[in-house]
């Protein structure tokens, strides 16, 4: 059952996300060749818990830490270790927060240093099917025809479309109905309701659409060893239309990236 939220609900969740969108631009400022991804992890949960929240990830299902960090072939749920990033990694850092009863979900993939020209393309039009996804989320439309949109714009890229892991509803649980594959049939799944929010968060592969999980019963990477990308925004139908509750802003601000990706998802302009 789709969870209906408030106006007032979806402000604390706003909160929420962006806590994590800061967290998130945080992590840029510090993400570089040598640095570990345990180290960034430690420094996530410090941040989240001085901003007067608590790290969704750390202990949900079981997971040891506060951040998924994802390198490479790695698609999500990577547990952060002590091996130093190298030049020309990407890796997908995925961060929750939980404030006032509402959790916050928010990815975002990074560059470390040199990448190959083939990898930053599929970052780059792996965010831009996120944006193709998010316009579909409006009342009128069903599940489906988000996942069909991201779906139908990565693959005709000849990516791969992980189908194993998708997206999902948000609220009070992390992970509430409906379920928001990045694939499928336009007309089919759920029908959208005003103050529903959901999580969409494309994770598309390079190569094969197929996927493993290892025996840590976390890290799932590409069968092909290929590397993938993840992006991820919180998003609320208000007037029934798309608002985006989670910002890359704050991640663009430290990476001198100057965008207006995310005006068409907001009634009154982000003040950071």
């Amino acid at each position: 059952m789709i969870i209906q939220k408030t106006r007032e609900e979806i402000e604390l969740m706003r909160e929420s996300a962006l806590i994590v969108s800061k967290t998130l631009g945080m992590i840029a400022s510090e993400i570089k060749e040598g640095v570990t991804t345990l180290y960034l992890d430690k420094r996530a949960e410090e941040f989240i818990k001085d901003h007067g929240a608590v790290p969704s990830f750390l202990g949900l299902y079981g997971f040891p830490n506060s951040l998924c960090m994802s390198p490479n072939s790695q698609v999500v749920h990577g547990i952060p270790n002590n091996k130093p990033l190298e030049s020309g990694d990407v890796i997908s850092v995925d961060c929750g927060a939980f404030k006032n009863g509402y959790h916050g979900d928010h990815a975002y993939s990074f560059e470390i240093g040199d990448v190959a020209p083939e990898t930053k393309k599929l970052l780059q039009v792996t965010k831009e099917s996120l944006y193709v996804g998010i316009r579909e989320l409006r009342i009128g439309n069903r599940v489906e025809d988000v996942g069909n949109a991201i779906q139908k714009y990565t693959e005709a890229h000849g990516y791969g479309v992980v189908r194993e892991l998708v997206g999902h509803g948000v609220g009070q649980k992390m992970h509430e109905d409906p379920e928001m594959p990045n694939y499928g049939k336009r007309g089919r799944g759920k029908l959208f309701i005003e103050g529903m929010v959901v999580a969409i968060e494309p994770m598309i592969n390079m190569g094969t659409k197929n996927i493993k999980q290892h025996k840590d019963g976390w890290t799932i990477t590409t069968a092909d060893g290929k590397p993938s990308a993840h992006f991820e925004h919180d998003v609320a139908i208000i007037d029934g239309k798309p608002e985006i509750l989670s910002t890359f802003a704050y991640i663009y601000k430290e990476l001198g990236i100057v965008s207006n990706e995310e005006d068409e998802f907001r009634k009154i302009p982000l003040v950071l």
